[in-house]
């Protein structure tokens, strides 16, 4: 039989897309276009091989796995004649592994008390999942503890209301669907980080700025008001992830002092204080970078102070340069060495960089602007004097009250009695 009479193949695949997803069903079905022919056998073969993968019509993956994934075609035989297909086109199935992506919204960093989310999603799959959300430990075990109120099944939004400094920290999620469960692997890690308004410790570092140039040396110290040695600086980078100074070969820890001799750019990371129960305080944000930086203050600005940014450059003396300065990406100020806020206010706070038309640009820098405790202390004075001022009159106020309720009682006593006695 010339190949222009063998019957047509016909090779279908349904809910086949560029991409299926682990854990989706995928059915591969042969249709054969032949004329008299009351049955076929079918034969499926995978990436080339000789051997039968499947003697359906319809094979059905469900789910598919990655390992499903290749290239597949068809072909028939007519059941107890002579008469044979041709060899249907090679279909291409490709299955990716879903990926839980995690995100914080409105912004990693936080003063006490802010309201943060931990989004969760899968990319490129469809509806259908339950997430759960995971604190990384701190310790080197590397473990992933629930939280304990995890939500399950009620969107892709994990949320601290206030959130407290003990909520600072790294955080992973993980997806879930269908029975018997199919999930995710991990996703990104996301740090979180929660400054207190008057933490137990200060991280305090030398030289005092939060970026840093390469191949200087760099000083952390915890300080308390014991003065006390109980404290060890730790940091998260994106390279290495969770770290301690103590036992580490980047740098080497003298009491509550963490000293790197000469710092790389993979330095770059978020810095703290623990102690020895495990609860941190004080997370600084540290940038190393070659050539450009911006000086900008380690703390929080308080409010009504004035904040004073600098653009360096590693390779001049006087290292500053004449630059532009950004706030959250738009230009504030153009062509100069030092940009000074008077009166700093929350309006302030944002992510600052400087660039120079030749040197480059500096990483992008946090600068958080927290109320001051005087005016917070005079907020209170106000309410407790207003509270006070209104006391006494509220007291007459009762008193006269008291007096009218007695003196209607006897009015009525007396009434009741002349009425006895008519």
């Amino acid at each position: 039989m010339e190949l222009s009479q063998l019957p047509l193949v016909l090779l279908l695949i349904s809910n086949i897309h560029s991409g299926n997803t682990e854990g989706e069903t995928v059915t591969l079905r042969c249709d054969i276009d032949g004329e008299g022919v009351t049955g076929w056998r079918y034969s499926w073969y995978k990436d080339g091989s000789n051997s039968v993968f499947s003697e359906l019509q319809e094979h059905t993956f469900s789910p598919v796995t990655e390992s499903d994934a290749g290239k597949y075609f068809c072909y028939g035989a007519e059941r107890g004649g002579s008469r044979t297909s041709n060899i249907g086109d090679e279909v291409t199935l490709t299955v990716d592994t879903p990926q839980a992506v995690l995100s914080v919204s409105p912004q990693k960093w936080l003063t006490e008390g802010d309201p943060v989310t931990l989004i969760c999603e899968v990319y490129g799959s469809s509806t259908g999942w339950t997430f759960s959300w995971y604190a990384v430990s701190s310790d080197y075990s590397n473990r992933y503890n629930l939280l304990s109120d995890s939500s399950r099944g009620a969107g892709g939004n994990y949320t601290f209301s206030s959130a407290a400094l003990k909520h600072t920290g790294v955080y992973v999620c993980t997806a879930e669907r269908g029975k018997p469960g199919y999930y995710t692997t991990y996703s990104n890690k996301q740090p979180v980080w929660v400054t207190g308004v008057s933490p137990p410790v200060s991280l305090i570092i030398s030289p005092s700025r939060t970026q840093h140039f390469t191949s200087v040396s760099l000083s952390l110290s915890c300080e308390d008001q014991s003065n006390s040695d109980r404290w060890r600086v730790k940091r998260y980078t994106e390279s290495l992830g969770l770290e301690d100074c103590s036992s580490s070969v980047w740098a080497s820890q003298t009491g509550s002092t963490c000293t790197i001799s000469s710092t790389i750019t993979s330095d770059t990371g978020v810095y703290w204080c623990q102690s020895e129960s495990g609860e941190n305080y004080h997370p600084v944000n540290i940038t190393v970078h070659p050539d450009v930086i911006l000086e900008s203050p380690v703390h929080p600005v308080t409010e009504g102070d004035t904040l004073t940014l600098r653009c360096l450059y590693q390779h001049s003396t006087p290292p500053n340069l004449r630059a532009d300065f950004y706030k959250d990406g738009s230009l504030i100020q153009s062509q100069t060495t030092e940009m000074i806020i008077f009166n700093v206010s929350k309006s302030h706070e944002g992510f600052y960089y400087c660039k120079h038309s030749e040197r480059g640009e500096s990483p992008k820098s946090w600068i958080s602007v927290r109320v001051s405790r005087s005016e917070s202390q005079i907020s209170v004075l106000h309410t407790l004097s207003s509270v006070l001022a209104v006391c006494p009159y509220l007291l007459v106020t009762v008193v006269l009250i008291f007096k009218c309720c007695r003196m209607r009682v006897l009015i009525s006593h007396i009434h009741s009695g002349n009425t006895e006695g008519e």
